[in-house]
């Protein structure tokens, strides 16, 4: 790997994640969150928080409040059941994606309903402007419709017109890459990218990825992710 690549790129590996096991939420925090505080890890960009949480069958979040953050859900395994304080009620799966606008306030709770443990990212994005009204939503996107490539599955960006809706210059993407294929992905340069294999592994301009590893990457060059293994990557594009 030459030193241009080494300098925009910057993996996190799994082991050096924050940690907080509770019993029935076993959470790693990809930066700074609740007790776990390191001063180069609060933000990437405007991404605030990537957590990767399993949450045992039966057990969940009890309702409490946000406000002023775009808050996504990306289920690996198992299924979420959301509940919030405008009457929003629903089910999501795994390779399913939901979002929810805070905006000014929403009290909203999150249960693993399942007979099996939940595994999910929970991702956290700062809005472009506080306030307005908050909202929520979800929708399925089948993993067989990312083979091969990165798919749009929430944007803030009106041409994206198939994702669901964020309030931030910011996408998340998911795709899946089986054993030996490539896929190329371009940004701008100012661009923040926060990418994650949720499974497999994963070299990305030379530089070996496991699976559950964070990756930190200016923008600026296009970026080649190469699997290892079957993989399953999701990724964050942000100003």
């Amino acid at each position: 790997m030459n030193t241009t690549t080494a300098s925009r790129i910057e993996r996190r590996p799994f082991a050096s994640l924050g940690a907080a096991n509770h019993g029935w939420l076993n959470a790693r925090h990809h930066f700074s969150f609740a007790d776990y505080h390191d001063p180069a890890r609060v933000h990437w960009g405007n991404l605030r928080v990537w957590n990767d949480d399993e949450i045992a069958p039966r057990s969940g979040f009890p309702p409490h409040p946000h406000a002023d953050m775009e808050i996504i859900t990306y289920v690996r395994t198992g299924a979420i059941t959301h509940q919030d304080s405008l009457g929003n009620k629903g089910r999501t799966q795994a390779g399913d994606v939901q979002v929810m606008s805070a905006g000014t306030g929403i009290r909203h709770a999150e249960y693993n309903l399942e007979d099996v443990t939940t595994t999910l990212f929970q991702i956290w994005i700062i809005p472009d402007q506080r306030g307005g009204a908050p909202s929520w939503g979800a929708k399925p996107f089948p993993r067989d419709s990312r083979d091969g490539n990165l798919v749009v599955l929430a944007s803030g960006h009106a041409e994206d017109a198939e994702a669901l809706r964020i309030r931030a210059d910011a996408r998340l993407l998911g795709g899946t890459i089986r054993a030996g294929q490539s896929v190329t992905y371009d940004s701008a340069a100012g661009r923040h990218l926060y990418l994650v294999p949720a499974t497999g592994r994963i070299s990305i301009d030379g530089e070996v990825i496991e699976a559950r590893d964070g990756v930190a990457i200016r923008g600026g060059e296009p970026i080649t992710i190469t699997a290892i293994e079957d993989s399953e990557i999701v990724l964050v594009d942000s100003k």
